[in-house]
């Protein structure tokens, strides 16, 4: 599985007109499925996603994590980061879990999450979604789980 997280002060994420996710300071975190991927991958992942440092200490060092500071985690499924980019113009999504086992992958990431952090949202798996953020830094890392 894979993450993209971002620092924010703020995010959203809306399908049609209702917001269906919001959090205050936190990460933002899209989330990509592969075939390959397994319940364990999906709870590395949130291992990760929780412990990485990202946050800044008294010094002004990224050392402190979501696990650390408590604020809010905002999970969208985003089937396009398990894209093959590498070759031409066009992405191919080969490398993707198809649509069932990414769904199902997707909620067993945010049924653990919502066990291990207080302050869970998330996006709708398959639904067309508008997110909206403040990236604070900016700051993102790719991640694998």
């Amino acid at each position: 599985m894979i993450a993209l997280l971002q620092r924010v002060t703020r995010a959203s994420v809306a399908v049609e007109d209702e917001t269906v996710g919001e959090i205050g300071p936190g990460i933002l975190a899209l989330v990509g499925v592969q075939r390959a991927d397994t319940e364990a991958r999906a709870a590395r992942l949130l291992e990760r996603i929780l412990g990485y440092r990202l946050f800044e200490d008294a010094a002004g060092r990224m050392n402190l994590s979501l696990n650390d500071t408590g604020g809010g985690l905002l999970l969208v499924p985003q089937f396009t980061l398990a894209a093959d980019t590498r070759k031409g113009m066009r992405a191919s999504f080969t490398p993707a879990a198809d649509p069932q086992a990414g769904r199902r992958l997707f909620e067993e990431l945010v049924a653990r999450a919502r066990v291990a952090h207080p302050q869970v949202a998330t996006g709708r798996f398959g639904a067309h979604m508008r997110v909206s953020l403040v990236n604070d830094g900016p700051v993102t890392f790719w991640i694998e789980g």
